[in-house]
């Protein structure tokens, strides 16, 4: 078998490297998570007009580009690596895929190929993540916490015409999405909703966090109208597909925050003296490098082999995505934490970029599941 990319996948990864390198350098992320909307619109439209990064993994019979995850991959790892600030992973993996897995051709082809265009930023209102339950396979969510719950508006016979009440929290890009994908409770059970994002009744409000770089919002839904996505109850199995596909597309970014705070350590190790000889001469650092370097080497593989695994539609994608979330979560930690350790008290201030990595290697280790969650995960989906 031949792990190597090929030549249009290494073109692929030069040609975002570049366009990245110009339109997100530390300046311009720290400008862009300045503002409230989070990402910056030319840039945001010259990766649909000139790149076709939005639709890199959607079909061609919607406008994609009809690519897999191992090109989604080499994307979101270009973006880890210059910390781009933009809704992509909400709207390209997140919204996307669930349209995707959901029952509902008419859906895609309503809003598929806006996202492609870059006409439509999307987001998913997923629940709040909480210990797997139930028997392996199942394709269960467990418990995942309060949802907003939505009931048919004027009775059980009006069709596909539906009213959310309830809120969600800490939905990433939810204050600047054109659509957002709500699971929602309903008496057939957990079923998925399409709400725009100028809907009467919702009520998007910016949550603080820790990494600025990534916008989050609280939505709240009080009488807000909204179109059922595919068969009521449906939504469990499309839910628990989609987070293993993206818990596998943020591994592949945070492979990219890894590698570029390790760069950046090596980098300064290199060039810092003191008693008249680099840093990185000391054993010391030497071997604090080193075992970051296993971290991100082994955090790589299982990153690869999880996108390997969504695009061949293996039946080990659930076991797969877990271990490469929890296995490239605490890798991305480890290199940023180091980094800035290596770097002393200037890697500790505002104005130096280790502390923008570490706070995305932070945030994300906690998104979509830690991995101690993935952990426990694991177990139960390897138990017999």
């Amino acid at each position: 078998m031949n792990f190597a990319f090929s030549p249009e996948q290494e073109e692929l990864r030069r040609t975002v490297r570049q366009f990245l390198d110009k339109t997100s350098p530390e300046t311009e992320v720290r400008r862009v998570m300045g503002t409230e909307r989070g990402y910056d619109q030319d840039v945001w439209r010259r990766m649909a007009d000139e790149l076709g990064l939005l639709g890199i993994a959607i079909p061609e019979v919607y406008g994609g580009a009809g690519f897999g995850f191992l090109e989604l991959g080499i994307v979101l790892q270009e973006m880890g690596r210059a910390l781009l600030c933009g809704p992509f992973l909400p709207t390209a993996v997140l919204a996307a895929g669930a349209l995707l897995e959901a029952e509902d051709e008419a859906a895609r082809q309503k809003w598929l190929p806006a996202i492609v265009a870059g006409d439509l930023i999307a987001t998913l209102a997923l629940p709040r993540v909480a210990e797997p339950a139930g028997p392996p396979g199942t394709g269960s969510l467990g418990s995942p916490g309060p949802v907003p719950h939505a009931v048919a508006a004027g009775g059980p016979d009006a069709g596909s015409d539906w009213i959310i009440n309830g809120a969600a929290a800490f939905v990433v890009d939810g204050h600047i999405a054109d659509l957002v994908l709500v699971p929602a409770g309903t008496d057939a059970g957990l079923s998925l909703f399409a709400v725009s994002g100028g809907a009467t009744g919702l009520t998007p409000t910016l949550q603080p966090t820790f990494d600025a770089t990534r916008k989050h919002a609280r939505m709240q839904f009080t009488a807000t109208p909204a179109v059922l996505i595919g068969p009521a109850g449906g939504a469990g199995p499309v839910l628990a597909r989609v987070l293993d596909l993206a818990a596998v597309a943020l591994a592949a970014e945070q492979v990219g925050v890894a590698e570029r705070a390790l760069a950046m350590a090596t980098d300064h190790a290199l060039l810092r003296t003191q008693f008249g000889r680099p840093i990185g001469s000391f054993q010391a650092v030497k071997h604090k490098l080193a075992n970051v370097l296993l971290e991100v080497e082994a955090a790589r593989s299982a990153a690869w082999y999880g996108l390997w695994a969504a695009d061949s539609g293996r039946d080990e994608l659930p076991v797969v995505a877990s271990i490469a979330k929890a296995t490239c979560s605490e890798a991305a930690y480890l290199a940023a934490a180091e980094n800035m350790q290596v770097h002393g008290g200037m890697g500790y201030t505002w104005e130096h970029p280790a502390h923008l990595y570490f706070r995305r290697a932070t945030m994300s280790r906690i998104w979509l599941g830690d991995p101690a969650y993935h952990r426990h995960k694991l177990l139960s989906r390897l138990r017999y």
